[in-house]
């Protein structure tokens, strides 16, 4: 299964201004008149609903089709198979995210300084992941997919703020270090087979947020 191309971010200098981001395409193809774009957002809406009710395992093109109460040829149509319509889900579920961070309210959106953006950022993308767990789960599965255009998104986010903090060092390694911190995976195990409580991360988070960005 291969992923349609989307865009890359690539992490930028500081020297050469603020960063463009922008959500990363959905991977439909382009210029969707009005009507077939509402459709297949309401398609994806009414995936997402039942990947929370049964788990993403249990999603099928005519469960889908069931729900939207449309053809199951209008779901075929739309995204091809199953895993046309799962690798559209996750780019669904992952610019809900993206769009909080990149443009919504403080303390994740932009109205709120560097440092309070980077302590929001950690508990809102474990909480946003852990919500959507069975999807994540299975694109970290796939290797090729663990440093995805989202994966990109996200760290470019990081360093821009990493900068407008003050943090010292290589600022892309240390975002990297942060996206480790994240870590589906990682995350999963710590919040399930660990215990831990999503406070404890959220703590731990911004303890090594503070650590980066006051060091000297």
């Amino acid at each position: 299964m291969t992923e349609p191309p989307r865009a890359v971010l690539p992490v930028r200098d500081a020297s050469a201004g603020p960063a463009d981001l922008t959500l990363t395409p959905a991977g439909e193809p382009p210029r969707l008149r009005a009507d077939a774009a509402r459709n297949r957002k309401r398609l994806l809406e009414v995936a997402a609903e039942l990947a929370a009710e049964r788990g993403a395992a249990n999603v099928t093109m005519e469960a889908v089709a069931a729900a939207a109460e449309v053809g199951k040829g209008t779901v075929f149509r739309r995204f091809g198979d199953r895993g046309g319509l799962m690798l559209s889900l996750l780019d669904h579920i992952e610019q809900q995210i993206q769009a909080a961070f990149l443009s919504g309210p403080p303390p994740l959106g932009p109205d709120a300084p560097p440092l309070e953006r980077l302590r929001a950022f950690g508990p809102a993308v474990i909480r946003h992941e852990h919500a959507h767990r069975d999807l994540y789960m299975a694109a970290h599965r796939e290797q090729s997919r663990r440093y995805n255009p989202s994966y990109q998104v996200r760290l470019t986010h990081l360093t821009l703020l990493l900068r407008q903090a003050g943090a010292p060092g290589d600022i892309e390694l240390t975002g990297h270090t942060l996206q480790g911190y994240l870590d589906t995976v990682l995350v999963e195990y710590l919040l399930t087979s660990r215990g831990m409580p999503a406070e404890r991360l959220d703590a731990g988070w911004h303890d090594l947020v503070d650590r980066l960005c006051t060091t000297r």
